[in-house]
C-alpha cells in the first residue's frame, strides 16, 4: 500500500511495487521530476494515460493540489497533453524538445555555483558582443541600471531586480533577439542564484564594493568598444561571485577549488 506523507526523511524502497513519498519542499516540482522520469525511461510511453489525479495523490503520498501543479508543469513543457473527458496522455515524442532545467536547481546552494557557472559561459560573450554592438543610448542605460542598483542597496533590498535588470541591458545591447529570450528564460533560475549571491555579499561592505567595481567594469569594457576586457570582465565578475561564496561560508570550497582555479587562471 502507498506510503503516506511524512515530515521525516523519507524510507528506502521496499520493493519494486513500492513507492516513497515525496518529503521536501517544491512537493509539485518533485513529483513532476518524477514523472518526468518515468517518461524518459519509458515506463510511461507516447499514448499511455497517466493515472487519475486521485491515484497520483494516493500513490505518491501528496495532495491532489499538488498533483495539479506537478501535471501543470509537464504540460507547459508539452510531455503531457490534456484530452476532454478520457485524462492526461503522455505527448508523443516531439521533434524538438523545449528548453528546461532539473527544477532541484531552484532549491540546492551547490546548484548555486552550477547556474554561476552557466551564466559565466553565457554573460562573458555576451558583454564581448555588446561592447562591439552598444549604442551609446544603451551603454547610457547600463549606467542608470548601475545606479538602480547601488539605490537599492542603499534602501537595504537585496537588488536582485535590479541586478537582473542591469545583465538584461548587457543581453539588449548585444542586438540578437535570443539573448533577450535565453535570458527571459534563466531568469527564473537566475534570480535564486542571485538572492544567495547577493544576501551572501550585503553582510560585508567589502564585498559590495568589488561587486559594484566589477559592475563599472564591465560597462566601462563595453563603452571602450574592448570586446575581449568586456568578456574578461564579465567571466572575472562571475568567478569573484562564486569564490565569495566560498569565503562567506555559503558552501564548501573544497569541492569548488578546481572550478575556481580554472576560472581565475584565465584572467588577463
Amino acid at each position: 500500500m502507498p506510503k503516506t506523507l511524512q515530515a521525516d526523511p523519507p524510507q528506502p524502497d521496499r520493493g519494486a511495487s513500492s513507492v516513497r513519498p515525496l518529503v521536501a519542499a517544491r512537493l509539485s516540482d518533485q513529483l513532476a521530476l518524477r514523472l518526468d522520469g518515468q517518461i524518459a525511461s519509458g515506463e510511461l510511453r507516447p499514448g499511455d494515460r497517466l493515472p487519475t489525479e486521485q491515484q497520483l495523490a494516493a500513490t505518491h503520498g501528496v495532495s491532489r493540489t499538488v498533483v495539479r501543479e506537478a501535471v501543470h508543469q509537464l504540460k507547459s513543457r508539452q510531455l503531457v497533453v490534456s484530452r476532454q473527458g478520457s485524462g492526461v496522455f503522455v505527448s508523443p515524442t516531439p521533434l524538438n524538445q523545449p528548453l528546461a532545467f532539473d527544477p532541484s536547481v531552484l532549491g540546492s546552494l551547490q546548484a548555486v555555483v552550477h547556474v554561476v557557472e552557466v551564466r559565466r559561459v553565457l554573460e562573458g560573450e555576451m558583454a564581448a558582443l555588446a561592447a562591439e554592438r552598444a549604442t551609446r543610448t544603451q551603454v547610457g542605460a547600463m549606467r542608470r541600471a548601475l545606479k538602480a542598483i547601488d539605490a537599492a542597496a542603499a534602501a537595504g533590498h537585496d537588488g536582485v531586480v535590479e541586478d537582473l535588470a542591469f545583465h538584461r541591458c548587457i543581453g539588449e545591447a548585444t542586438g540578437n533577439p535570443q539573448f533577450r529570450l535565453l535570458l527571459g528564460f534563466l531568469e527564473q533560475y537566475l534570480r535564486e542564484a542571485m538572492r544567495v549571491t547577493r544576501g551572501n555579499e550585503a553582510r560585508r561592505l567589502d564585498f559590495m564594493e568589488a561587486v559594484r567595481l566589477e559592475h563599472l567594469a564591465i560597462v566601462e569594457a563595453i563603452a571602450a568598444r574592448d570586446p575581449a576586457a568586456a568578456r574578461c570582465r564579465a567571466r572575472e565578475h562571475l568567478a569573484h561571485g562564486a569564490r565569495r561564496l566560498v569565503e562567506g561560508g555559503v558552501i564548501s570550497g573544497q569541492r569548488r577549488k578546481p572550478g575556481l582555479a580554472t576560472a581565475q587562471g584565465g584572467k588577463t
